[in-house]
Parts: C-alpha cells; structure tokens; sequence
C-alpha cells in the first residue's frame, strides 16, 4: 500500500474512534440530564416487615407524593415534631423528595391527626369514662391514602412514630422525583408489651456511635426495650462514681484468649497479648439513654450479680470469698470466683452501684442477672455458711442453702431497688432458690423455667437459647454443618418462636409473658462489622414474632418481603448475613 494511502486509512481509523469516543460522552450526558425523567416516578410498596396487623390497598388508584408538599402537625407537641422531623429526613435520605411544613392542614399533602376512628366508636358504644388504654393501644395507628393525601392518625406521639417508620419502609430506595402511594387503610399495633434485644458490651466493648444504629435498627423493626449488659469476669464497663478505680481498673484485662478455650484453665491457649479495655461513663449512659428514649426505647441496664463479677473482684479483692488476687478474666466462660455472701461489705458495695445505676437509667426494669453463679466458694467460705446459719437457711429437698443464700440476696437488693420505684429481672436461675415477690424472669435455658414462673403467676420474658440466641451460628457448609463457634440458630428457627406455649400454658398464665427477646453476647464478636452481620437478618425475624400475629406468619412470604430490608441496609451502610437459611 502506497504510504499516503496508509496515512489516509490512519487519520480515518482515528477520526472514527475520536467520534465514537465524542458520542459516547454525548449519549451520557443525555442519559444524565433524562436520567429523572427516567426515575420519575416509584410506587410504594406496603408489604415491610413488621408486616402491619391490617392493610388494605387500592391497586388501581395511586396519590403522588412530589418535591415541596407539606406537611400539616401541631405544631405545639414537642415530641410530634420530632416524629415529623424523623419522617422528612427518612424521606429526604431514601428518596432525596424534600417535604415542607405547613401549618395549613387543607393544602398538605401528609396530616398528623391525634386519634383514631375505632376511638370514635368506642365513645359511642360506651358512655361515660372510656377504659384504660394498653400498652400496645398506645401504640396503635393508622394511615390513610386517598386523593387527598396521606393521613397519618394515632392517640400517642409514640403511634406518629411507629407509622413514620411504616411510611419509611414503604418508599423505594433511590432517587425519585416522585412517590405512588396506592390508596390504603393501615391499621397496626403490637402485639408484645415487651419487645426485647440485647447487647453484650462486658466481653467486647462498642463505641457510643456502634450502640445508635444499633437503637436504629430495633426502632425500624418496632423492638422497645434494650437490655444492656455491663459487667463481666471479662470486665466491668459502667462508672461507678462514689468508686472510681472500678471502672477505669476493672474494665481492662491484660490479653485476650484466641478462639475458644473450652477445656481449658487459665494460662493455657493462645493469647493475643494485647491489653483489652473500655468503659461507659454515666455522660454517656446518659447519652443513650436519651437517644434511646426519643425512639421510643427503654433502655433496662444489667449488673450481674453475684456471679460473673471478677472484673470487680480484681479491685476489691476483699468482697471475694478467698481474698485474691483476681485478674479481669482473660477466657471465656463461667468464672468460680464469686461476690462473698458473708461479708457485710458485698451488700454496701452492691447498694452503691446500682443506686448510681438508678440515678442514670430511669428504666422501671433493673437487670441483676444471677445467672451461673456456682457456689463451691460459698459451700466453703466461713463467712458465707455462718451468714446463712444466722438467716437459718436448710436444704428444704427442693432449694439448697447455697441456693437460698442467693434468694436472700436477692431479696435485699430487690427491696433496695423497690424503695426507688424500680423491679428486677433476673435469668431463670433465680428460681432455684424460690423466687422473690415482685421479680420478672427471663427465661434463657429454654422455656421451662417461663413456664414455671408463669404457673406462679410471675411476670415472664422468654428468650431460650433455642430461639433468641443469635450469638449462634445462622449458616450451614457443605457439608450440613454449622459454621464457626457454637450452635445454629437461622432466621427460619427464630421465626418459628411461638412465645405464649399454647399447649402448655392456660390462657390466664399466658397473660404473665411480656414478649420475647434476643440475645447477643459477645465473646467471639468483637467489631461493627460482626455484630451487625450477627443481628440482621435475624433482627427481622424476631421483630414479627414480638409484632405480629401468630395468624400472620409466613416464613416464605417473609423471606419475600425480605430483600427490600436488606436493600434499606445498604443505604444505611450495615453489614448482615446475605443468606437466609
């Protein structure tokens, strides 16, 4: 080929891919600039989880919400606007629509409206002074979509709130110009007073930050009370002001076990050698206590007690039944070394913490534990069996007086915290010694010791090891095994908890179970990232058994409405398990 001819060729070749390349940036800048017009419009989606009580839609008829409609709220309620303010921003964050305020409840296109229709009814049904509203009735609500907009109505700023969320997880996750909401009549309210989960911070301690979104993530699944658990042979994480070396020395141990150290003693394993610690002060327990609250969350502290307590031992070595020394425990597992129920000074020292615990948390609930406290210090500990001779305690057949010695320490601090308007909760092993008047019982070693307090007409929160331990492992290899450390527990087994036994408690005795919770503790989760990944999507799972009817769970239909969750995880930026089993 002549060489002008393969010159021509050349600057043709070029010219072409100069504009191919001057297309390419032509086609997307138009796809940007339609790229709205594209999006414009997306259509609400009804079916979340929770699933609510009652939804009835129009699949015809649709009301659109757009950029600047407002919003119409009394404006005069404090904690109605802050509901309002959590909808515009849920809204403005998910969809980037911008809603306004506006006192004009003609023109919005979103009303805020204190009661519902099933209250006008019920006047008229009943003269006179109208019956005492429930717990779960304050909570109630109902959205209504029609051509005129979107009503929001409920008796209780706490029913504004659980509707926000309703209309939060109804929207599309992405950038519209526009929102279809087909028309509908909701209707919700819990089912369980009492909708638990709980976070370990004793083995692995998480920053303030850590511990919000995890308050965020209970409030979007409905979840009401978060049971914080402090203390631990592994360390001690609440400030104790009247005992400043508790905290800043009981909250760190020197090393750290890797893996799991079951079968051995101290010193033996493997150990990381790094110091480990963190604690909470009261500013901070504050802090999140506040936080919790404007989400509609109580947050029930836990000071495990008698046993589990050789983060304290370590700096008071003298409320143990051998005098030490007490390292904060670098292992996992149920410590022998136990608070001394002789010595005169456990009790002042047990006085002391949770009075500062009640002046900082003003939960009506206080956790004390008494979980796997083994008494072999106590069976031979002069101090203890004198203490107990002086209360005349015997082994009855049924309780051992080792058993009773801890009722009776129950019983004081019970008393201690009653005079400051405040009940106890204890694991189930508090009924080993004969449970106290006025003490609630979790019930963790299954079910049976629920049902035992639930006979004795104690109040009871179920949450067996069965069902609500997600600290277990929620996947299978292969080979049909559980992976990692510890049991299996997948989202369709937490579904499948039925709290109130049915067949095994009377329709009176299951009046006694407040709701069931879950439970994550922490030896072998020590980030974010893993404790995220542990909790969701089992979170959701849990959050229908507390919310819903029995009537209403599906596993298959949650596992379909499940991927528009983990979508809003994205957005929010958590980790968590992409499959369910």
């Amino acid at each position: 080929m002549p060489l002008d001819n393969y010159l021509y060729l050349c600057r043709r070749i070029m010219n072409q891919r100069t504009n191919l390349r001057h297309m390419k940036r032509t086609f997307l800048t138009l796809i940007i600039a339609l790229l709205p017009a594209l999006i414009q419009a997306q259509q609400a989606d009804y079916r979340m989880i929770p699933l609510p009580k009652s939804v009835q839609a129009d699949t015809v008829h649709v009301f659109t919400l757009r950029n600047g409609m407002g919003i119409a709220y009394d404006s005069s309620n404090p904690e109605i606007s802050r509901n309002v303010q959590f909808l515009r921003q849920w809204v403005k964050e998910l969809t980037g629509i911008q809603l306004a305020l506006t006192p004009d409840d003609k023109k919005a296109a979103v009303r805020f409206t204190i009661g519902l229709p099933a209250d006008k009814k019920m006047k008229k049904a009943k003269k006179g002074t109208a019956p005492a509203l429930t717990e779960q009735q304050q909570e109630a609500y109902a959205i209504v979509v029609n051509k005129d907009g979107i009503a929001i109505q409920a008796r209780q700023p706490i029913g504004f709130f659980r509707a926000a969320q309703t209309l939060r997880k109804s929207l599309p996750i992405q950038a519209v110009t526009q929102v279809e909401f087909p028309f509908a009549t909701i209707q919700d309210e819990p089912r369980f007073v009492y909708r638990g989960v709980h976070l370990d911070c004793a083995r692995h301690f998480f920053s303030v930050e850590t511990i919000k979104t995890y308050l965020d993530l209970m409030a979007l699944h409905g979840c009401n009370q978060f049971h914080w658990h402090f203390t631990e042979d592994q360390g001690w994480r609440f400030e104790v002001k009247a005992l400043p070396e508790l905290a800043k020395k009981g909250s760190v141990r020197k090393q750290t076990i890797i893996g799991r150290n079951a079968g051995l003693g101290d010193g033996a394993g493997i150990y990381d050698g790094q110091p480990y610690g963190g604690y909470y002060t009261q500013e901070q327990c504050r802090e999140i206590v506040n936080y919790a609250a404007e989400r509609y969350i109580n947050v029930i502290p836990e000071i495990d007690l008698p046993g589990h307590m050789q983060g304290a031992l370590h700096v008071f070595p003298d409320l143990g039944c051998t005098g030490g020394p007490y390292p904060v425990w670098e292992i996992w597992g149920v410590s022998e070394e136990v608070l001394c129920a002789g010595n005169p000074e456990t009790m002042k020292f047990l006085k002391t913490v949770l009075g500062e615990l009640c002046d900082v948390f003003p939960s009506k609930f206080i956790h004390i534990g008494g979980d796997e406290c083994p008494k072999v210090r106590w069976k031979n500990c002069p101090k203890c069996q004198a203490k107990a001779r002086e209360l005349g305690l015997k082994d009855d057949g049924k309780h051992s007086v080792e058993n009773q010695l801890q009722t009776w320490i129950n019983h004081e601090i019970e008393q201690f915290l009653k005079a400051r308007g405040r009940d106890i909760i204890g694991w189930d092993e508090v009924l080993e010694g004969g449970l106290t008047e006025g003490g609630t019982v979790m019930s963790w070693r299954g079910t049976q010791g629920g049902i035992d307090a639930a006979k004795q007409h104690h109040r009871v929160i179920m949450t067996p090891t069965s069902h609500c331990y997600i600290d277990y492992y929620q996947l299978k290899n292969q080979w049909g095994q559980p992976l990692g450390i510890g049991g299996y527990l997948p989202a369709s087994k937490v579904y499948s908890f039925e709290p109130l036994l049915p067949e095994t408690l009377t329709e009176e005795e299951q009046k006694y179970i407040l709701g069931p919770q879950v439970n994550l503790w922490t030896e072998y989760v020590a980030y974010p990232d893993h404790l995220f990944y542990m909790l969701l999507p089992r979170l959701d799972a849990i959050s229908e058994v507390q919310w819903c009817r029995s009537d209403q769970k599906n596993f298959d239909d949650f596992k379909a409405r499940l991927p528009r969750m983990l979508k809003l995880y994205d957005r929010l930026g958590v980790n968590y398990c992409h499959t369910v089993e």
